[in-house]
């Protein structure tokens, strides 16, 4: 069992000892598999300063990825009947930044690697690919049709499919290690049946108890109150709405890195931007007029990671969001595509992307 946020305080030395041992057989397992050691992969742990522009070099689905047809209710009856929890359906570009830190730095941790082949069959989808995918109703679409079905914006997207064919859990965009570790366990023993994902990780890990003194102020934020009601009167700007909370350093790293580039700036100073303390009890009016505070709205959001990023059009519409890992490439593109009001003619953001690069 991978316990999320997992520290490695014991209690006791044979703990540790107890542990190792029962970690031995997954670990062997994927050595027997074929599987790379952290040294084969190179060390990705510092991922808020890798470089998120397009690869030179063009990445492959790992071997030990399912070789699929891609009928995707075949692929999962299979990893059903092997005794496994359900399917993963890994979206993902191979020139894609993000799309190697999952595949080079999560994967290439054994632990990792070992619990996601024992509890799930991984299918590889390239996002403009032309191979035909047969989605779960018997659906015929070629790889980059069924990436827009599943209205895919970011990579690398993940989708979970239990035993039932029901969306067990979706990721879009790279997740640290322990992030990822969690949402592992969190699918693999149906957590998903009785909470969401916001709600799970709230409870595995210590208490949200942070001053929102702690969090990082940029002069482009609207001050309180958060009055931020589009469903009376149009917006002139789009909005944007950070959602993050004290003690968190992926918002330290935002603010620290993207955020500190003149081109960044200048683009958000071009939109309305508020900033919120995801569990903090703050009042706000949401874009769509409800009178809610800060906590509860994210709860309805269901945001779980922090700093999360909704955008939002002139009339309160959200337009996408980013609630994972995101730096200056990224970014910038996904400001580009807001400033420009391509989010009107172009249903998601990667579509809008494809055709940018032809």
């Amino acid at each position: 069992m991978i316990h999320p946020y997992q520290h490695p305080r014991m209690s006791a030395p044979d703990r540790g000892i107890r542990q190792l041992l029962l970690l031995l057989p997954l670990l062997f397992a994927a050595w027997v598999a074929g599987a790379e050691t952290d040294d084969d992969f190179g060390d990705f742990d510092d991922f808020e300063s890798f470089e998120d522009s397009p690869l030179s070099e063009p990445i492959a689905h790992p071997a030990w990825f399912k070789l699929s047809f891609l009928d995707l209710a075949e692929d999962l009856r299979e990893a059903v009947a092997s005794g496994k929890q359900g399917l993963m359906i890994y979206l993902g570009q191979k020139y894609c930044a993000y799309c190697k830190q999952l595949l080079y730095d999560n994967f290439g941790k054994l632990d990792i690697l070992a619990y996601t082949q024992k509890h799930f069959d991984v299918v590889g989808i390239d996002i403009h690919g032309q191979r035909t995918v047969t989605d779960l109703d018997g659906k015929e679409l070629t790889e980059s049709g069924f990436a827009i079905e599943q209205k895919v914006n970011f990579t690398p997207t993940l989708i979970f499919y239990d035993r039932d064919e029901r969306e067990a859990l979706r990721l879009t965009g790279f997740y640290p290690p322990y992030n990822f570790r969690a949402a592992l366990e969190y699918v693999a023993h149906e957590h998903y049946r009785n909470e969401d994902f916001r709600s799970y990780l709230a409870r595995a890990d210590v208490p949200f108890v942070f001053d929102a003194a702690d969090m990082s102020d940029e002069e482009f934020f609207s001050p309180p109150p958060h009055a931020l009601d589009r469903s009376r009167l149009v917006g002139q700007r789009p909005l944007v709405v950070f959602f993050e909370q004290g003690n968190c350093h992926a918002c330290d790293v935002l603010h620290t890195g993207p955020l500190r580039e003149t081109d960044i700036r200048k683009r958000f100073e071009q939109m309305d931007i508020s900033q919120l303390d995801m569990w903090s009890d703050t009042p706000v009016i949401t874009p769509d007029g409800q009178r809610i505070t800060a906590r509860q709205w994210a709860d309805q959001l269901g945001l779980f990671y922090t700093p999360t990023l909704l955008f939002f059009d002139e009339r309160g519409q959200e337009i996408l969001r980013v609630d994972s890992v995101v730096q200056f490439y990224r970014l910038r593109n996904v400001l580009e595509f807001i400033l420009s009001g391509a989010y009107r003619r172009y249903p998601t953001f990667q579509q809008w992307r494809s055709d940018k690069n032809r």
